[in-house]
């Protein structure tokens, strides 16, 4: 192994990794002492993903064989650390698996909140999701996880809002302690079918140009704050359009959208 493509799903970029053999480096780990229980981290991972002095990416992918499922998805979040769900990486990986031959239009995989299924067609992944949990209903924002935690905020205009500054508060205030931090959307109501969304991401502590988890909590946010909203929603992100469609209760929840590869290169030694 020792070459990668990279994808891009509206805008957020990831490193996928063909690791069928097991051969990358994952054991290339690190003990961050700076955080309360010592968390590990490969700083390999963090290295490929800078964008200044590596490939560049919001996160790396992992495609490894299952016994039970046609693949595992084994996301890092760009600062090396083993992350929580992440729905455009969903996307982009079952990409990457129907271009390795692993699949032909639907597929059943395994990811770090347990099984997923998804079907591809020649513009778009229909990744359906796993069961919300956590969910917080509040005057000033909700609160629920998608396979990663979420705090969604309404706002007027989501392009004046400050989204780093305010995001990353929230992301190390208090009350996520126990999640570790938390994603934080800035959600603007465009009309009765459409959303705007800008998102604060945790693991690459920036605003990512998408979030695939994020609109996810945004539209079931929007439908119970707001009768009018059914399913599907559409959302606009800053790296394209998503939408997000489910039944009542929250269930067969399903984040569509384009996945697509960018380039393919080799990786630098790893030895």
């Amino acid at each position: 192994m020792n070459t990668f493509d990279k994808y891009q799903g509206t805008g957020n970029d990831f490193i996928m990794i063909d690791d069928r053999d097991e051969s990358f480096p994952s054991n290339n780990i690190l003990i961050n002492a700076n955080t309360p229980n010592e968390k590990i981290y490969s700083s390999f991972v963090h290295e490929l993903c800078d964008r200044r002095f590596g490939i560049g990416a919001d996160g790396l992918i992992l495609i490894r064989n299952h016994n039970i499922y046609d693949f595992e998805m084994i996301y890092y979040n760009s600062d090396g650390r083993i992350g929580s769900m992440c729905g455009n990486g969903g996307r982009c990986a079952v990409r990457f698996a129907e271009s390795l031959g692993i699949f032909e239009n639907e597929t059943r995989f395994n990811a770090v909140d347990g099984e997923h299924t998804a079907q591809a067609n020649s513009n778009e992944i229909f990744l359906k999701m796993g069961q919300v949990h956590s969910f917080e209903h509040h005057q000033e924002f909700d609160f629920m996880n998608t396979g990663s935690p979420h705090h969604v905020i309404y706002v007027k205009d989501v392009e004046v809002v400050d989204v780093i500054k305010i995001g990353r508060e929230i992301r190390y205030s208090k009350k996520y302690e126990k999640e570790e931090g938390t994603n934080v959307n800035f959600v603007q109501i465009i009309n009765s079918e459409t959303l705007k969304v800008r998102t604060y991401e945790r693991g690459v502590e920036d605003e990512t140009y998408s979030c695939g988890t994020g609109v996810t909590a945004c539209a079931l946010s929007a439908n119970l704050k707001y009768t009018s909203m059914k399913s599907p929603i559409k959302i606009i992100t800053k790296g394209g359009n998503l939408r997000v469609s489910f039944e009542a209760d929250f269930q067969n929840i399903y984040l569509i959208g384009p996945a697509k590869r960018v380039f393919q290169g080799i990786l630098p030694n790893i030895l």
